[in-house]
């Protein structure tokens, strides 16, 4: 298997662009979006725009860029169901997908599509650098980024396998949907409620039903990804982490605890710990916000085990719950 760097243009696959939107409020970053990929060197086959059940936003979509194809989502309100819908109207051989707030480089796109001259290459994703509103917060942990939906300290620092892509910057070849299936809609988010996970799902279902299939992390391959400042809130923090052990039980009891919980148990074992240290490192050099890094560190992983926990012990009782309404429907 080989990781190529130059871009093959004459032999490159064609690619639909999907981004999914819901609200106005990225309007600046969705058009920003669409322009970067229209004056890009390589530019896809075209870019689809899914408006999440928002007639207005469909209509503003498709009056002010001509450029992009607007379809409204026909699946189930959230993410998944209008990642499906792009799937559906996409033509292209690899389908790439890029959040409503998420702006790519100039080289983006030749970037994903140089790794796919490699047959064994299902899907490539890359990094995504965060947007601060002003300055970044000194108490926020790099370790944690993924709270916002950015590349965090332990991802690889060069072309790697690895075993999900991050959502917001991620393609797959057009057959890993006829061999997986679609993003389970029952994971993910839906407007603002801060669940997540759907796409690891689909990596890890992918794997599993092909263990031959390479999902490939490019760190040079990047988008620039606006956080919002509710997300600096340490409100947001703690109810995202603990949305995020809420979706790992779900993904865990659909795909097995040892392939759901690999690159998590290698973080927590690994990256936080090392995190801890440099963040009271920090603070005993002057820096104060080093330990606060260090304790967001550890209650941050407190809430996303605290949400895991709760997440299995409702799956375990749901179950018992049914099993006992079907017993009683048998009596």
């Amino acid at each position: 298997m080989r990781f190529d760097d130059s871009p093959h243009l004459t032999d490159r696959p064609s690619a639909s662009v999907v981004i999914c939107a819901y609200t106005e409020d990225r309007w600046a970053d969705l058009a920003a979006s669409v322009h970067a990929l229209a004056a890009a060197a390589v530019t896809p086959l075209e870019t689809i725009l899914v408006i999440d059940h928002n007639p207005g936003l469909h209509d503003r979509a498709r009056r002010e860029l001509p450029g992009a194809i607007a379809i409204e989502n026909a699946a189930a309100r959230g993410l998944s169901g209008a990642r499906n819908t792009g799937v559906a109207k996409a033509s292209g051989d690899v389908i790439v997908f890029l959040d409503d707030d998420a702006v790519p480089a100039g080289d983006w796109l030749a970037g994903i599509l140089a790794h796919y001259d490699d047959p064994d290459v299902m899907g490539v994703g890359g990094g995504a650098d965060p947007v601060w509103p002003a300055e970044r917060p000194g108490w926020f942990p790099r370790e944690f980024e993924w709270v916002v939906g950015c590349s965090w300290t332990g991802l690889p620092l060069e072309p790697t396998p690895v075993r999900n892509l991050i959502g917001c910057n991620m393609s797959f070849r057009r057959e890993v949907f006829d061999l997986a299936g679609d993003f389970r809609e029952e994971i993910g988010r839906i407007g603002t409620r801060p669940l997540g996970c759907e796409e690891t799902e689909l990596c890890i279902r992918l794997r599993q039903q092909r263990p031959a299939s390479v999902l490939l992390y490019d760190p040079a391959v990047r988008v620039d990804h606006r956080v919002s400042p509710d997300r600096l809130r340490w409100k947001y923090f703690s109810s995202r982490c603990y949305a995020e052990g809420l979706s790992k039980a779900l993904v865990t009891d659909l795909v097995g605890t040892k392939d759901g919980l690999s690159a998590e148990r290698a973080h927590t074992m690994r990256v936080l710990p090392r995190g801890v240290k440099a963040g009271l490192v920090d603070a005993r050099r002057g820096d104060r916000a080093g330990l606060l890094r260090a304790g967001s560190i550890v209650a941050g992983l407190a809430w996303t085990t605290a949400g895991y926990a709760r997440g299995r012990v409702a799956l375990v009782s749901n179950r018992r719950r049914s099993r006992a309404t079907a017993s009683g429907d048998r009596a």
